[in-house]
């Protein structure tokens, strides 16, 4: 069992900036891809940031430059720092992460989400 806890998220200005951290838990032997996605109200979810288990990363397009994923692998713990964030960014988060278990196991985990308002 792989449980991820997620925080970070908040109500903030246009401009302003937040960071999300994910940290996961439980029968990991090690984790590969660790991705953080959005669902705006209305909308489907998108992937919004990608990091592999080397640390290269993607964006999608709407997020260069402003967003950054990173991660901690002594800790199981993916980050997102959010700069100059607009009303669009608006969403629900949600972290993703791909690991191998002690069983050598593949599975897919899913973080609870968190809530980022940005206002106008």
């Amino acid at each position: 069992q792989v449980q991820l806890v997620e925080s970070g998220g908040g109500l903030v200005q246009a401009g302003e900036s937040l960071r999300l951290s994910c940290a996961a838990s439980g029968s990991i032997r090690s984790i590969n891809t660790m991705n953080w996605y959005r669902q705006a109200p209305e909308k489907q979810r998108e992937l919004v940031a990608t990091i592999t288990s080397s640390g290269t990363t993607n964006y999608t397009d709407a997020v260069k430059g402003r967003f950054t994923i990173s991660r901690d692998n002594a800790k199981n713990t993916v980050y997102l720092q959010m700069n100059s964030l607009k009303p669009e960014d608006t969403a629900v988060y949600y972290c993703n992460v791909n690991f191998i278990t002690r069983l050598f196991r593949s599975g897919s985990a899913w973080g609870q989400g968190t809530q980022v308002t940005v206002s106008s």
